[in-house]
């Protein structure tokens, strides 16, 4: 359940069933959407929640890097969800595709924030052997600028049109310009292209683990919590319950 190439079980939106590694990971996430929007009532009930409304744009939400390396996303004293992902887990970009606008839009109005626990278990399934671990230190960069809206642009980027397919991965450089499109500062950039927080991030990447296993007892991507207590992300209201 680590980056020593272990196997792991991700978590497909319906259920914990496991996929096939080294699947192709854009036909994993169609699947997943797919099956998901068939689980959760099919038809034009279960679309993209919020579809147009973008990423967090309010300029007063702002981005928290603590000290755990956890990247806290929204308004201050408002309620927090903590999101538990991988960089290249598909079941990850199938729930930001789906969901990651509505959680904008709740973040925008104050009425939700996102704790962000970023792992870095698939490591071993990039081209790189770290690539999880390199876009878990690019996550830190763009978040150390304190901008939300930048990094809710950068985030939704990297699990959505920029998510690479198990297997392959991308560079720093290439990183760095997704970085870079979403607004991102020349420090930034530079942060991500010279590895500045790559050992931090791989650090930090190791508390988020242990924190997800105390949490749900086992190492399944994505996994979000709402008080402690473990959200049915198959549940199609579910960010609509979690912001009451």
């Amino acid at each position: 359940m680590n980056s020593s190439g272990a196997k792991y079980t991700p978590r497909p939106m319906s259920n914990r069933t496991t996929y096939a590694l080294g699947a192709v990971a854009v036909a994993v996430v169609v699947v997943l959407v797919a099956y998901f929007m068939h689980s959760s009532g099919g038809g034009a009930a279960a679309k993209v929640r919020d579809d147009g409304y973008g990423a967090a744009h309010d300029t007063s939400v702002s981005a928290l890097l603590d000290s755990d390396g956890a990247i806290v996303l929204g308004k201050s004293n408002v309620k927090t969800i903590d999101v538990f992902e991988d960089p290249m887990c598909p079941s990850c970009g199938a729930l930001e595709h789906i969901y990651g606008q509505e959680i904008a839009h709740r973040i925008d109005d104050g009425k939700l924030a996102v704790r962000y626990r970023l792992v870095n278990f698939l490591d071993p399934r990039s081209s790189s052997k770290d690539y999880s671990t390199r876009a878990i230190a690019a996550n830190e960069c763009v978040a150390g600028d304190g901008d939300g809206p930048l990094y809710s642009r950068f985030h939704q980027a990297m699990f959505t049109t920029e998510q690479p397919t198990e297997g392959g991965g991308k560079t720093d450089e290439q990183i760095a310009a997704v970085a870079k499109s979403a607004g991102a500062s020349a420090d930034v950039v530079t942060c991500i292209t010279k590895k500045e927080r790559v050992d931090t991030a791989r650090a930090h990447a190791d508390a988020a683990l242990a924190a997800l296993k105390k949490a749900a007892g086992d190492v399944a991507t994505p996994t979000v919590l709402n008080n402690g207590k473990e959200v049915d992300v198959n549940d199609s209201d579910w960010v609509v319950k979690a912001a009451q």
